[in-house]
């Protein structure tokens, strides 16, 4: 038999007011727990979101500043490394790159016969990408006396100008993206010595809309050698208390190792180029701390030759339009302009200063990023970058 209104069971008159009021008090609580949360982000996706549309109008108003590439009217074979990344992602944004720069562009692995593809395509220059692994000299030698003329574009120097200095007699041409080593190859003989500084490639280093996953205070990404470890004992106290991501290998040397777990993500030795863009997007500041030129445990590089330009990371943190504090290497201000453009540190203690500093100044930290972000999508991209190189090995 169904029930009728009337006849369904009713609490009581107190006990009936007493679940009302429990279910009031709930429904309270619950407003007041989404009220707080809600004035906790707002703010925060506020910001995040006037950066990335800041970003944004600056890429795109540089992108669309873009005067038309000039052709050269050559063929190009280019011989890539051969060692995966984070190499591999550099050589994928350079061929992009080139490709609309030149007639033709040919790639090949050095795996691949290299002497047999160059005397085929008979290419105006042969061009190896960091050549210090796996292109023998025989090979060099054979392309060079078909009378193809040949060039490697050194990408670690001076790290390993112990190996670097005896490849370059090899070639009729030699870039690197070293100025202490332009020198150093020229008085070894090298016949023809320029300095080329690498860049980035925009399609990958970016502007990009992180999500929640990727954000962080403090970011810092690469391996842990020994004078980051150095570093990174000193800074511990101070960043532990952030929301900080260090990602690399051997992270675990950290004589403060327990203090600093949580923050470190050492499963693989290269994030992905996607992942790398978005952490850098996500971040409050990006620390970009460079390898000693004097570290033997993991450099062969006997003459001491020092280390002054920048590195690629350096581009591609301020492409993604983070905010940029890196070691104040001395060729670094042809490139930015530091205080305007990029931040700079010279010890642990400047550094835990700064990023004080910076944390509680988003205005500053924004306004920086984007001027940096500017003079990258301006003057460093690979399309410079190679456009000097062809003028360079073919003439203006």
């Amino acid at each position: 038999m169904t029930k009728t209104r009337s006849s369904r069971r009713r609490l009581p008159g107190p006990a009936r007011r007493k679940a009302k009021r429990k279910k009031s008090a709930g429904a309270r609580r619950q407003s007041e727990a989404y009220l707080a949360g809600w004035r906790a982000a707002y703010p925060l996706g506020l910001s995040y979101g006037r950066r990335v549309g800041a970003c944004e109008a600056v890429a795109g108003g540089a992108a669309a500043k873009m005067t038309e590439a000039r052709v050269w009217p050559v063929r190009l074979l280019f011989v890539v490394s051969g060692q995966g990344d984070p190499y591999a992602a550099i050589e994928r944004g350079l061929l992009a790159s080139l490709k609309p720069l030149v007639a033709e562009v040919i790639a090949v692995s050095p795996f691949d016969n290299v002497v047999q593809t160059a005397m085929n395509a008979k290419p105006d220059l042969v061009l190896v990408f960091n050549g210090l692994n796996y292109v023998h000299g025989d090979t060099v030698q054979a392309i060079r006396d078909s009378g193809i003329r040949t060039a490697v574009w050194f990408t670690d120097d001076p790290y390993y100008a112990d190996l670097s200095g005896d490849i370059a007699l090899r070639y009729d041409v030699a870039f690197t993206q070293e100025i202490s080593c332009v020198e150093f190859y020229r008085n070894l003989g090298c016949p023809e010595v320029h300095y080329l500084p690498l860049g980035v490639a925009e399609s990958i280093y970016r502007p990009v809309r992180a999500a929640a996953g990727f954000h962080t205070d403090i970011c810092f990404l690469g391996s842990g050698y020994r004078n980051r470890i150095a570093l990174f004992d000193e800074l511990a106290p101070y960043v532990a208390g952030k929301k900080t991501l260090i990602a690399g290998r051997w992270w675990e040397r950290l004589q403060r190792y327990d203090m600093l777990r949580e923050a470190i993500r050492g499963d693989e030795d290269w994030l992905s180029p996607a992942d790398t863009c978005a952490y850098y997007n996500g971040a409050k500041i990006v620390i970009n701390y460079h390898r000693a030129y004097d570290d033997d445990e993991i450099n062969a590089n006997r003459r001491r030759l020092p280390a002054l330009s920048p590195n690629p990371r350096t581009f591609e943190i301020a492409a993604c339009g983070a905010f940029q504090i890196v070691d104040a290497r001395e060729d670094l201000a042809r490139f930015y302009v530091p205080g305007q453009e990029i931040e700079t540190f010279s010890s642990a203690e400047e550094l835990a200063a700064k990023l004080d500093y910076y944390l509680a100044n988003e205005e500053a930290r924004c306004r920086i990023a984007l001027n940096g972000l500017a003079r990258t999508f301006r003057e460093h991209t690979y399309r410079s970058r190679l456009q000097a190189l062809l003028t360079l090995a073919f003439g203006p």
